[in-house]
């Protein structure tokens, strides 16, 4: 569940996506976990929002210079803006 015209190509986007999920704004049910992984078929990065069994329920691709350098804010989580 991919759209391929919809790609975050910056860190701030990768933030806010991830303030999103974690805030249900995309009305996703199940929410347990969101991770940086890659294709099998093809190696492209995606960002990849999981359910308890760890099966995709949202994935968004990213740039190959956000998948470098999220890997933090993915981990530790987007800041909450107050």
């Amino acid at each position: 569940m991919i759209n391929d015209n919809d790609i975050i190509d910056t860190l701030e986007e990768l933030e806010s996506f991830l303030l999103l999920v974690d805030n249900g704004g995309l009305g996703l049910a199940n929410v347990t976990g969101v991770a940086l992984a890659t294709n099998n078929s093809n190696g492209r990065p995606f960002v990849a929002v999981l359910d308890e069994q760890h099966k995709l329920l949202l994935g968004r691709w990213v740039t190959q210079e956000v998948f470098d350098n999220g890997k933090d804010l993915v981990r530790s989580g987007a800041k909450k803006i107050h």
